[in-house]
């Protein structure tokens, strides 16, 4: 474990992973419940697409200052305070009586989702680089957060009405707060940078591979968001079945993409992040094609979680690379790399729900999803081939 005592490195990675779930649950409350808020308040198509998008857009834009906070003041200060920012905001989603309001609720909820960038800096610094694929792999088990609120948020709906499915998270998020803060510390080989954004962001036009990263994760952690967001109203509109089975099904989907995150930092430490994402990109064009042509539930069942697989694997690899080629921009990289996933997780939801407004089928969203993959497929091939541009 060389500079780092192990018990340390532990103790951050199991607190870490806990802040990023609790967030993650709070990102993730709006869309179970987007079907009945759709009948509460008779929404189209479109706009529930919105809704569900609206969260992740700040929680993608959001990652950018907090990584450069966690680059300046490190995790231990960062990570308790957004966790106390959270508590105002929940409590405005269950007051919620508008779509309007609802839907402002729903975009400051999205700064839980810059948790994300957070916990990367604050992780990778406890571990060697040869483990910092699998520990950052294990981090993002945190992804699974959005499978509790699944889970739980139409469940509570259902049994005590829909605003404890918010307020239920207030006295969780300030206890943790606190137990973080009062247990948790930096790494020793944390080092503040106190340079200023802009010599910061320099490194994207001095490190163009920054870019190649952007991409990426746009593509794999973008997919794997949008799938998930609209996964249970595809469910319960083409499939027929109930609030409560879609979500289960969609609880699947996102544990499954979650689990298998460890397993693409551990397969990047061994074979390297280029040739993992190189069998990534390849598997989610076979999948995005299958679905297109709108199966029945054993096909999509196997094209939703072979996609999940491919995916999960594939957020795994893409930050394995980031530490490795960015060791002293950590923070600020993960910001940028995961406002990208982010983003790419808030126009898919809108794109599906207007093309199946249009054409009264799916087919070509995934069709879309399959060209993008195929084009990162190529970008890789071609850096790979380039390996002086990592």
């Amino acid at each position: 474990m060389d500079h780092h005592d192990s018990r340390g490195s532990l103790w951050a990675l199991l607190l870490g992973t806990l802040a990023f779930t609790l967030c993650f649950s709070v990102w993730g409350l709006i869309s179970p419940l987007a079907p009945m808020f759709r009948q509460q308040y008779g929404l189209s198509t479109t706009e529930v697409g919105l809704l569900v998008a609206t969260p992740v857009i700040l929680g993608a834009l959001f990652r950018i200052p907090a990584g450069m906070l966690t680059d300046r003041f490190g995790g231990r200060i960062v990570f308790p305070a957004l966790m106390l920012l959270l508590v105002p905001t929940v409590a405005l989603a269950a007051l919620s009586q508008s779509f309007g309001m609802l839907l402002v609720a729903a975009l400051l909820l999205g700064m839980s989702g810059a948790s994300f960038a957070v916990g990367i800096p604050y992780v990778a610094q406890w571990f060697s680089p040869s483990r910092q694929g699998f520990a950052l792999g294990v981090y993002g088990i945190g992804n699974i957060g959005t499978a509790f609120a699944a889970i739980i948020a139409p469940r509570l709906a259902a049994g005590v009405g829909w605003t404890w499915a918010f307020w239920i998270w207030v006295p969780v998020l300030v206890a943790l707060a606190a137990g973080f803060y009062v247990t948790g510390r930096d790494s020793p080989a944390f080092t503040p940078r106190t340079d200023g954004v802009k010599d910061r962001l320099r490194l994207l036009w001095d490190r163009p591979v920054s870019w190649v990263l952007i991409l990426f994760y746009f593509v794999t952690f973008g997919g794997f968001v949008a799938m998930g967001a609209f996964l249970p109203t595809l469910l319960v509109s083409e499939y027929g079945l109930t609030q409560t089975d879609a979500g289960a099904r969609t609880a699947g989907f996102v544990v499954l993409a979650t689990l298998v995150r460890p397993i693409g930092g551990y397969l990047s430490d061994w074979k390297g992040g280029r040739a993992v994402l190189t069998g990534v990109f390849t598997a989610v064009a076979f999948f995005a094609v299958l679905l297109a042509f709108q199966p029945g539930m054993a096909g999509i069942t196997i094209g939703f979680l072979g996609a999940a697989a491919a995916l999960g694997v594939g957020n795994g690899a893409v930050f394995k690379l980031v530490p490795e080629l960015f060791p002293a921009e950590t923070g600020t990289v993960a910001g940028l790399v995961g406002a990208a996933g982010g983003l790419g997780g808030f126009f898919p939801p809108i794109v599906m729900g207007a093309v199946h407004d249009i054409t009264g089928s799916y087919a070509i969203a995934f069709m879309l999803l399959s060209e993008c993959s195929l084009g990162c497929l190529i970008i890789n091939l071609i850096a790979l081939g380039r390996r002086e541009a990592y």
